[in-house]
């Protein structure tokens, strides 16, 4: 593939909260709550720290030869598996839930960025190597926002009626269905058959969706070495079994981030509030809260109820049932690898910020913070057109009458604007001042009243001017929305939105590289790749 990446301020782009475009810069305000930068210097002070953490390496290597049993491995991915038993082994991660088919290309991007950030410091450290993981927040419950896909324009559901944990869930003769729509859109692709027997191979009915999506992953991604672990697993949470005892008996977590929240919220919106128990209990197809009522642990939901010595018994012999919520998710990550950096999108982030004082409690690592790479993509006739109305990579993210506005006062023979004769009406007013402050101070206020009627009236005729003037420019206008509606569907970003199988259908394998190779470990920008085939 023949493309043009460049970068922008995120900023610029109006899509990035006010706390991630200050996490960028590095304000003072910020400092308390993070411990390295994300810059080499503190990717290396994360590692130094991390050397001093007894990880249980042996039992993640288990887990992990486990999970991938009767799977096909690349070479490298079983090397990278191989050697976390190394002491001077450290992983990179990213962290996403289970999306059907993948969700949103965000989770595309996120994954390729921990891959190229593995790779940058692997060849920058050279006593060291560093693992690229995804770690699959199969936990999570919320079917609403993981059961769809985009593909072309069209929402795909998976109308299921299973509940739970939607890692748990098994894939049903609904969800095959949804890989067949998909294939309508892409079938005609040059490798939209590929895709889609891809698809039909991962999604078999009876399989759990974790298991299907760490398939897929695995098809995607394993020629890049990516590792992919499963948390949902008995030895892995024994492992974590301290802190889970922890906050059954203390209810740690809630008290230390609401102290932070309340010093972070002072600046800027919060993101994870917590309850008094950051736990759920996971039993087959149910997820349900904790709680402590009348001196027991309820799980309302599912009609338990448990005495302290009860629910500590449950612990030591079912670890596997109790699941983190977003409190506690990212400390369990951090308990059962060797991580060094997290790199997540500006909602992650935002709750990480919260969260540092947690790791301290339980004298946990807490990893450098790396907002993930951002993409936009335009195909070459997409980019042709945009050129053609005269548009730049910085015009992408203007509101589209502001872009017509830009292109009306460019191209219009007329005078639409009235900057000099506003100049000219404040200077008339400061003479009208002068004037009469020599014989009434105090009709000076009178006169700048008048000044206020006028500019106000004058700046609404500018205003009637300008849309005047853009009803000739209908064509363009048009045009101005076609582009801004496939670049910005449902007016978000389209990373938010679309799904990878159009690109995958038409470029296969390839799409992936490309993004590799534009991709930068420590984050320049958002990125504009434009297609030039």
């Amino acid at each position: 593939m023949d493309q043009t990446a460049t970068y922008l301020p995120y900023e610029s782009t109006g899509y990035f909260s006010k706390i991630v475009s200050d996490y960028l810069s590095q304000p003072d305000s910020l400092q308390p709550f993070y411990l390295h930068t994300p810059d080499l210097p503190g990717l290396q002070r994360s590692i130094a720290a991390r050397k001093i953490f007894p990880t249980q390496r042996k039992v993640l290597v288990e887990v992990l030869q486990e999970q991938y049993a009767g799977l096909t491995l690349t070479d490298i991915t079983k090397t990278n598996i191989e050697s976390l038993l190394q002491e001077q082994v450290f992983t990179v991660t990213t962290a996403h839930q289970p999306n059907i088919f993948t969700g949103p290309l965000y989770l595309i991007y996120k994954i390729i960025h921990t891959i190229k950030l593995a790779d940058e410091l692997t060849a920058a450290i050279p006593d060291a190597k560093f693992v690229p993981v995804y770690y699959m927040g199969s936990e999570d419950a919320d079917l609403d926002e993981l059961g769809y896909v985009n593909v072309g324009g069209q929402k795909l559901v998976w109308e299921t009626k299973q509940t739970g944990a939607v890692g748990r869930m098994k894939v049903d003769k609904v969800l095959i269905r949804l890989i067949h729509a998909i294939h309508g859109q892409v079938g005609v692709l040059p490798f939209g058959q590929e895709l889609t027997d891809l698809l039909l191979r991962c999604y078999t009915e009876g399989k759990s969706i974790q298991q299907a999506t760490l398939e897929l992953v695995n098809a995607l991604f394993g020629s890049f070495g990516l590792v992919v672990l499963v948390p949902d697993h008995a030895k892995l949470k024994s492992i974590f079994q301290p802190v889970v005892q922890k906050e059954l008996l203390e209810g740690f977590s809630h008290s230390i981030v609401a102290d932070t929240i309340e010093k972070i919220g002072r600046h800027y919106k919060v993101q994870a509030g917590g309850r008094d128990i950051n736990l759920f209990y996971l039993v087959d197809d149910k997820r349900e809260r904790i709680e402590w009522l009348d001196q027991r642990y309820e799980v309302k939901a599912l009609g338990l109820s448990f005495s302290k010595e009860e629910i500590l018994k449950e612990l030591s012999e079912h670890p596997e049932r109790f699941s983190a919520n977003v409190i506690l998710r990212g400390a369990f990550q951090e308990t059962v690898l060797p991580n060094i950096a997290f790199i997540g999108g500006g909602g992650e982030l935002a709750y990480w910020l919260e969260l540092k004082n947690v790791f301290e409690a339980v004298q946990i690592p807490y990893p450098v913070l790396i907002l993930r790479n951002s993409f936009l993509l335009l195909k070459k006739e997409q980019w042709l057109k945009w050129q053609k109305l005269g548009f730049t990579e910085a015009d992408l993210f203007t509101a589209e009458l502001d872009l017509l506005n830009i292109l009306v006062k460019r191209e219009t023979e007329h005078q639409v604007t009235i900057n000099e004769e506003l100049q000219q009406a404040q200077l008339l007013y400061k003479q009208l001042r002068g004037i009469t402050d020599k014989v009434d101070s105090t009709l000076s206020e009178h006169v700048t009243a008048l000044e206020k009627q006028a500019l106000k009236k004058l700046t609404a005729l500018e205003k009637k001017l300008l849309r005047a003037e853009r009803l000739k420019y209908d064509v363009q206008r048009q045009q101005i929305h076609t582009l801004t509606q496939q670049l910005f569907p449902n007016n978000s970003l389209q990373e938010r939105v679309d799904n990878f199988s159009l690109h995958y259908a038409t470029y296969g394998n390839n799409w992936l590289q490309m993004i590799y190779e534009v991709s930068t470990g420590l984050n320049k920008g958002f990125g504009i790749i434009t297609s030039r085939d």
